[in-house]
């Protein structure tokens, strides 16, 4: 008997009825006690179970405990790997945007081995490998010839070092042309592996590279649409290795079964955190992030090549899956089927800046047109007020001194400052340590006028699918008090709305390639894109276009 009024919730009842005034139990209140305890502690077991299995995303609840069982791979996974391998492209748009879009990335890489000495520390061959492998892959400006896998990693670091390859915007901020690395270095050594052996049917193709670009970039736009991978304190990035490490699977011919166990070891890797891209800690790891992607995406698939098994529940397995691990235990948010959408609105950089400041930089440009029409400079400028969206707030908002090339590009205050200043949009130099505006006090002065604010409906524009607007709005305050009307701009050049972008990104690309290349070479790449041969082209035989007439 003791050993039950020794019960919690007994005594409990003991007190409640104390409280009306029955100091006696009878021996059947005991037996109703015991019977109530009994009977309350089984109820409230019931609503700890719901509550705890209510907490649980809806897809992890439908997952049976005993996980021996399981036969078939996540949802997520199955629907990747079905559409890189069986989806048929026929949109006309994708095919020329695509083609357009592998220019501009090529050319971003150019640029940046041409422009940054950070850059050109980390690209060759590892250590102790020579310069030049058999059937390697050409690093694109360069002589190297390397290993699958570092030239994947080179190669992506290239296109993605100056930040000004292409980017999709939705929740998540990403670049999509980062999967070049892997896609290209993949292609080119599979291919001169089958030139060696004289295997013409396993020779690549450039159709093959724009079906995988085509591929990668519906993966990664789709995944980043509705879901925020930064509000977890994940790096974006993630999705360049998912996306990538499927459409290498296809490259390399593994079967849809080890396709799926790469892309299961892409998600279980984990994923970089977002340290790296935001201020204090802003560095150069944010230029080479999506190399290390590639890099890794490449060796998940050759690993699957051999055998290696999957994991099935690698984002819905309870505690220890993706979900509950790092994605805060939400499941992800797919807003459409797997198509084609994300090439054809993908947005150009015709420009070096940070694509959310874009608009604001060409909103700068109106501005010194009307200083100069009134004879007024940059000393006659009390205050400079922003309105742009979220993304921009946390990515771009910086205070306080900017230390190197990652803090200036990623600084919209900095940004408009040299726009203002030079009356010309920046150019990749511009960010150096090395560039004279990087030590100008008159940059730091206009700094010090400009504030930045959200505006929610450019927040809601930009999440906006049907519209993906990059709106920001200027307006400046004159030491006399007068205001100079606002200008608002909504869709930067190199956005898929501005008619004029394809060809913008042509003229970069020209721009860009004349780093490396003659003039004769790159008109016989541009004729060679524009023709139907292009699209059975070899590919070793296309990166051979990019190898360099001089160095």
């Amino acid at each position: 008997m003791q050993r039950y009024m020794e019960s919690h919730h007994l005594k409990n009842f003991i007190h409640f009825c104390s409280l009306f005034h029955y100091p006696f139990i009878t021996i059947n209140h005991f037996f109703f006690l015991v019977t109530y305890s009994t009977t309350f502690t089984m109820k409230m077991t019931e609503v700890q179970t719901s509550a705890s299995t209510a907490s649980i995303p809806r897809r992890m609840r439908d997952v049976k405990v005993d996980r021996n069982g399981v036969t078939c791979y996540d949802e997520e996974i199955t629907k990747i790997v079905d559409y890189t391998y069986d989806f048929e492209i026929t949109s006309p748009q994708a095919w020329t945007r695509a083609t357009s879009a592998l220019l501009d990335a090529i050319g971003a890489g150019l640029e940046s081995i041409s422009t940054s000495s950070e850059l050109s520390q980390l690209v060759g061959p590892t250590f102790p490998s020579p310069d030049t492998i058999p059937n390697g892959f050409k690093l694109p400006g360069t002589n190297y010839q390397l290993d699958i896998v570092k030239g994947a990693f080179d190669m992506g670091a290239m296109i993605r070092y100056l930040n000004h390859n292409d980017a999709f915007l939705g929740a998540e901020w990403t670049h999509p042309s980062d999967n070049l690395g892997a896609i290209l270095s993949t292609a080119d050594v599979l291919s001169r592996v089958a030139t060696f052996k004289d295997d013409q049917d396993s020779i690549l193709t450039m159709r093959h590279v724009l079906i995988a670009l085509i591929k990668a970039y519906e993966i990664q736009g789709c995944f980043q649409g509705k879901n925020a991978f930064n509000k977890a304190g994940l790096d974006d990035i993630i999705l360049v290795k998912v996306a990538s490490t499927a459409v290498v699977s296809w490259l390399m011919g593994l079967p849809k079964e080890q396709a799926k166990a790469a892309v299961s070891h892409a998600w279980i890797d984990g994923n970089p955190l977002r340290a790296y891209r935001q201020a204090p800690n802003v560095g150069p790891r944010k230029n080479w992030a999506a190399g290390d992607a590639c890099m890794r995406a490449v060796q998940l698939a050759l690993m699957a090549k051999t055998g290696q098994p999957g994991v099935k529940t690698a984002l819905s397995a309870p505690r220890s899956g993706f979900y509950d691990v790092l994605f805060r235990g939400n499941t992800f948010d797919l807003p459409r089927p797997f198509g084609t959408s994300v090439i054809e609105n993908v947005f150009f950089k015709v420009y070096t800046a940070e694509s959310h400041g874009m608009t604001a930089l060409e909103a700068a440009l109106s501005i010194c047109a009307e200083l100069k029409e009134k004879k007024l400079s940059m000393s006659d400028i009390k205050s400079i007020q922003v309105r742009t969206q979220e993304a921009a707030m946390v990515i771009m908002n910086k205070q306080g001194a900017l230390h190197s090339p990652s803090d200036r590009d990623h600084s919209l205050g900095y940004m408009i400052a040299i726009t203002l200043l030079k009356n010309a949009l920046p150019e990749a130099e511009d960010y150096q340590n090395t560039s004279s505006w990087s030590k100008d006090p008159r940059v730091e002065e206009l700094r010090d006028k400009i504030s930045i604010k959200e505006d929610a409906e450019f927040t809601q524009d930009f999440h906006n699918q049907d519209l993906r607007s990059l709106a920001n709005a200027i307006k400046v305050t004159l030491n006399d008090d007068t205001e100079l009307e606002e200008i608002v701009i909504h869709f930067p050049q190199g956005h898929a709305r501005r008619k004029e972008s394809l060809e913008l990104v042509e003229r970069k690309a020209r721009r860009n390639f004349a780093l490396k290349l003659s003039e004769e070479r790159i008109n016989m790449i541009l004729e060679k894109t524009k023709s139907m041969e292009f699209f059975g082209m070899s590919v070793c035989e296309f990166v051979d276009l990019f190898v360099p007439d001089r160095e």
